[in-house]
């Protein structure tokens, strides 16, 4: 879409501060859906990078407004580990030189920085934890968050025929037939995988694919795999990948987690929630107060 100047007070906000905040949104919302979810949402991520940005530079100006003191000992130790980064002070300097940004600068912009952390840190000071009650209840009223899949352990080796033909498949399958009768007469697995699989994991692995939830893999190995019981080598499987025969190694059962396993992640996320709920309105108000041009 056309790129929109947006004025706070009559200060421009940069593209850059915007393409920012989408950035971190596009990342956050990666980890917890699908990417062509992602791709889908991408235009209402872009006006809550706006917002955000918005609210970002709101509270900047606000903490620039207010008296608040960051500590020099912060602004030295936070330019060390900026330093550090960039391969020293020495090369960090250079760097800085080249840009034509002077330390200076670079001292009073994490300062800022730091100024907005600790506005922050003041503005939520005051929001409750959640209680024992309140995680328990949001633990019943979200069960179905909290559901893990059946798990399997699995190793496995793969052969590949040379080609699509009849003659080069019917190869392969009778290759892994015989791995796998040298298994049942007392191979060891893994020694048989490093041997002969044409997937990675045979070589760092013995085959290992470590745990697998139920509902992950191609159905007809699937239903395979949670079929059998643990020690289990199964029948000779095709895939588009080629053959493979597989071993069960172990399995968890699914279910409901217990509410003490997933008690800290409730607390954080409950937390999280009502900071957010309090440092929205704030930044509301700083809204209410500020005026903000779109051209």
């Amino acid at each position: 879409e056309g790129s929109m100047t947006i004025r706070i007070n009559g200060e421009v906000i940069p593209d850059e501060a915007i393409e920012f905040e989408l950035k971190r949104l596009v990342k956050f919302y990666s980890q917890h859906m699908p990417a062509e979810e992602v791709t889908k949402q991408v235009d209402l991520l872009r006006k809550k990078a706006k917002e955000q940005a918005i609210g970002a530079k709101l509270l900047m100006n606000e903490a620039a407004r207010l008296d608040i003191r960051v500590p020099t000992a912060d602004i030295d130790s936070k330019f060390k580990e900026m330093a550090k980064n960039m391969g020293g002070e020495q090369s960090f300097r250079k760097q800085l030189q080249k840009q034509g940004l002077s330390e200076d600068a670079i001292r009073t912009s994490i300062e800022r920085g730091r100024k907005v952390d600790i506005l922050v840190e003041q503005i939520v000071q005051g929001v409750e934890e959640p209680t024992e009650e309140e995680m328990k209840a949001h633990y019943r009223t979200h069960e179905s968050e909290y559901v893990k899949a059946d798990m399997a352990q699995i190793q496995h080796i793969l052969i590949r025929p040379e080609s699509g033909g009849d003659a080069d498949r019917a190869t392969a399958r009778s290759r892994l037939q015989e791995i796998r009768e040298r298994i049942g007469e007392g191979a060891e697995f893994a020694d048989e995988a490093a041997a002969h699989s044409d997937c990675p994991s045979g070589k760092r692995s013995g085959g290992s694919l470590g745990w697998l939830s139920k509902g992950t893999m191609v159905p007809a190995v699937d239903r395979v795999i949670f079929a059998m019981k643990d020690g289990d080598v199964s029948d000779v499987l095709e895939t588009e990948l080629g053959y493979h025969i597989m071993k069960k190694t172990a399995h968890e059962k699914g279910g409901l987690a217990a509410y003490p396993e997933v008690a800290e992640t409730i607390r954080d996320f409950l937390r999280h929630a009502r900071r957010g709920a309090v440092l929205s309105s704030y930044v509301e108000d700083l809204k209410q107060k500020a005026v903000i041009e779109e051209s």
